[in-house]
């Protein structure tokens, strides 16, 4: 979500890349919130941290969960290691319709929170 959310928002500004610890998927209804929002992750597939370790310099390191920020390892030359907490709507537990519903509300957290931050950063 943070990746498709970056790139629209952030235009050209950034590179974006996403990529997490233990990689698993996409998950059906990320795929169909996003598509609400007019975000089509058809091409998009979890990637794992480790093939960018040591290839590719960022300016920027976003985690967005507990887990990435205690256990993400250390890239050489970032400028920024920010951290944004949220939950994971993946671990939620309830009705097919109060999982739809978690899983809109960490995705308008996190649309929130890149907006905010590009505003900070201009």
């Amino acid at each position: 979500m943070a990746e498709a959310f970056l790139r629209h928002h952030g235009g050209d500004r950034f590179e974006v890349y996403s990529a997490g610890l233990e990689p698993k998927g996409i998950h059906p209804l990320t795929r169909r919130v996003m598509a609400e929002k007019g975000h089509d992750l058809a091409g998009h597939y979890s990637k794992d941290v480790f093939e960018f370790l040591g290839k590719t310099h960022f300016g920027y390191i976003i985690t967005v969960c507990s887990n990435a920020e205690m256990r993400c390892p250390i890239f050489p030359g970032i400028a920024r290691r920010l951290y944004w907490p949220f939950d994971d709507p993946a671990a939620f537990t309830g009705t097919e319709e109060e999982k739809l519903a978690e899983f809109r509300r960490v995705r308008d957290q996190i649309e929130a929170r890149i907006i905010a931050w590009l505003n900070e950063e201009e």
